[in-house]
């Protein structure tokens, strides 16, 4: 009955004694945003949400207030880009797993 531990345990936790994915709402806020970049209304709502989310890793905001608002600064001033290559990268960051000290 003992299975082996699954190659990618970093990104299990354990609930009700199951090994689950970890549900993180902030993945799914970042794709959207970067899904739907034509729809400003849209970003907007996922940008404010991704704000209010607490990051542990570096106590403070999952997506911190001044990218947020370089990302809505090009894509209200049309430069949807520019706000697609800020956005991809706080993505990026906020994916990537902390090295240990």
């Amino acid at each position: 009955m003992a299975d082996a531990t699954p190659p990618d345990s970093e990104d299990l936790v354990f609930r009700r004694g199951k090994l689950r994915r970890r549900d993180d709402p902030a993945f799914e806020l970042y794709r959207e945003a970067l899904e739907h970049l034509d729809d400003l209304s849209r970003v907007k709502r996922a940008l404010l949400e991704l704000g209010r989310l607490y990051d542990p890793v570096t106590n403070g905001a999952v997506l911190p207030p001044a990218i947020r608002r370089q990302v809505l600064e090009g894509l209200e001033g049309g430069r949807p880009k520019e706000a697609r290559q800020l956005l991809a990268d706080a993505f990026r960051s906020y994916g990537r797993k902390p090295e240990p000290p």
